[in-house]
């Protein structure tokens, strides 16, 4: 922004003080002073226009009165700008604070790996937990069970489900009834109702092992080496 003259601040005592007023804004945004000193030099440059006033044509009390105004403006936006930037940090604060303590606690996010481990002998394979959420009701829901190999080890038809988080569990076995081989699987759900597609979301459980504030928010770093935002989080236990 171009700077008056000495000679036009002398004939024009209104742009002087507009100018003395969008000096000290614009010094202040550019060096980073603080309100104290924008405030200090704008009354400077006041002062000087003011001396050096045409006597024939001096400013009037609403002119004055106005350059004041847009002072106390610009100071009044600065501490409102303070003032929020300290309510954000606050609140990131807190929301980092929050998702501490789900450390340690099974999360339910979207996913679609479960894993089996070897039961004991004697014993039946403990039950694998995972859900479904669905956008609305689905009159026919199934899910597959593929190994490492892709191929499917086990059919699951489900039946009908409503809208929102449904709980499933797998009992560790394969189609013929034997015990699946433990290890790492992935599932697919597919969903319907009245012939057409309802569009189905898997959701596994994972214990979170860690929480980072980032660029993008905070993330919370699962055991199963995924990283998820809070909003993934669908249950906690």
């Amino acid at each position: 922004m171009a700077i008056p003259s000495t000679s036009n601040v002398a004939n024009d005592p209104a742009a002087a003080a507009a100018a003395a007023a969008a000096s000290a804004a614009a010094a202040a945004g550019a060096s980073g002073t603080t309100n104290a000193d924008s405030e200090k030099r704008f009354l400077k440059l006041l002062v000087t226009q003011l001396n050096n006033q045409d006597p024939l044509n001096p400013m009037e009390n609403a002119e004055l009165t106005s350059q004041l105004a847009q002072m106390s403006t610009v100071s009044g936006i600065e501490r409102l700008n303070a003032a929020l930037s300290g309510l954000v940090n606050q609140t990131g604060t807190n929301q980092v604070l929050q998702a501490a303590s789900l450390i340690g606690y099974n999360v339910l996010s979207p996913g679609n790996t479960i894993g089996t481990t070897e039961p004991k002998a004697g014993e039946e394979p403990a039950a694998v937990p995972f859900a479904v959420q669905l956008p609305g009701t689905a009159g026919n829901v199934e899910v597959k069970i593929v190994n490492a190999a892709g191929n499917t080890v086990r059919t699951m038809s489900l039946g009908s489900m409503t809208e929102g988080v449904n709980a499933v569990s797998w009992d560790g076995k394969a189609d013929d009834g034997t015990v699946a081989a433990p290890g790492s699987y992935t599932f697919t759900v597919s969903a319907s109702n009245n012939g057409t597609d309802v569009k189905a979301t898997s959701l596994v459980f994972s214990q979170v092992a860690a929480v980072k504030q980032g660029a993008d928010g905070i993330t919370l770093e699962l055991m199963s080496g995924n990283s998820i935002g809070l909003a993934d989080v669908r249950m906690f236990l």
